[in-house]
């Protein structure tokens, strides 16, 4: 799946006039994919290698967060643990003082001397329906407060057990990205190439990959972002069993076309990549994305062979190769006529 660049050639002129994206090719109608003319008029990188965005709206409370059914699903394992352990705690601490509300004679057995220790572990108890019979409620109130407890601990119990499940069975993708994009020979020509690979087990079917690049273009006096979508030499794969390298190839047709290193980087360029593919394991639709920004791409560098074999003849992904880069030469140029 991977493809190993060939002969290579120089860029041509930079007097070569490339349209930005039309408002009907991306669906807008602005030419800022969504980002909002705010946003793209500010000399900023808008997507991070991990596809968070870098412009945040403001974010609710902690609490608002962790009482949210998205809040539960999306935040960390060490903290959605933590918060139901601290639930867990609190709801038998409020019940413990409500059995001492209800007086000290309201429960008898075990922890005599020690009014809150019995109620305490007796809520744990009834909360949890372990129920040893060491401690019993002896007065109306008593039982009142058990069949109260008995309720919130069995819808509690059901939420957190669908909440981890969902988290469990909730598809997502971890694709992971070379470290770099090189610049580098293909064919006759010369193109933006970066690697990708499934960081899971599971297989990932008609993956498909979407690449824009945005860039400040100087407009009259004024300096405007402009967003265009890259053509790929194969913009989609049926199956995704080891790498995949992402090749825009860079020809008259490109927005790429007569840029160099220098120009890129003073006009602020940024890759924008979006993966969208289904998870065979759950037959649903999973997505990725991320960014490299100019400092992030390697001109006149091409991957190095992330393929080995063992010795019973099996081809396998060497991941200590993946972001291997060695030098090409881009070669002289050789004027092509848009």
């Amino acid at each position: 799946m991977d493809q190993s660049p060939s002969t290579s050639q120089e860029l041509p002129p930079q007097d070569v006039n490339i349209s930005p994206v039309s408002s009907e090719a991306v669906g807008e109608d602005t030419h800022d994919l969504g980002f909002g003319s705010v946003v793209s008029g500010q000399h900023l990188r808008l997507l991070n290698r991990d596809g968070s965005f870098n412009v945040r709206r403001d974010r609710p409370s902690a609490w608002k967060r962790l009482t949210s059914y998205h809040g539960l699903l999306t935040t960390s394992w060490p903290t959605f643990i933590t918060w139901v352990l601290v639930l867990y705690l609190l709801v038998n601490f409020s019940f413990a003082l409500l059995y001492l509300a209800a007086g000290i004679q309201t429960l008898q057995g075990d922890f005599a001397q020690h009014p809150f220790l019995r109620a305490y572990f007796f809520s744990v108890e009834t909360f949890s329906t372990i129920g040893y019979g060491n401690i019993a409620p002896r007065s109306t109130a008593g039982h009142l407060i058990v069949m109260l407890e008995s309720m919130v601990g069995l819808l509690s119990f059901a939420l957190v057990t669908g909440v981890v499940f969902t988290r469990f069975a909730r598809p997502t993708a971890h694709i992971i990205y070379s470290h770099n994009a090189v610049i580098a020979p293909y064919h006759s020509i010369t193109a933006l190439e970066f690697r990708i690979v499934n960081g899971r087990d599971n297989q990932i079917i008609d993956l498909a990959a979407s690449v824009v690049l945005t860039r400040f273009e100087r407009d009259g006096n004024k300096l405007i972002r402009r967003y265009y979508p890259l053509p790929l030499e194969r913009p989609a794969v049926a199956f995704f069993p080891l790498s995949w390298t992402i090749v825009h190839p860079i020809n008259v047709q490109s927005p790429l076309w007569g840029w160099d290193e220098q120009r890129l980087r003073e006009s602020g360029g940024e890759f924008l990549v979006l993966l969208r593919g289904t998870d065979e394991s759950f037959a649903q639709t999973v997505q990725s994305r991320s960014s490299y920004s100019v400092d992030e791409v390697k001109w006149g560098m091409r991957f190095a062979s992330a393929f080995k074999e063992d010795e019973d003849g099996v081809l396998s992904l060497d991941m200590r190769s993946f972001d291997k880069v060695e030098p090409a030469s881009l070669g002289k140029a050789q004027s092509l006529k848009p």
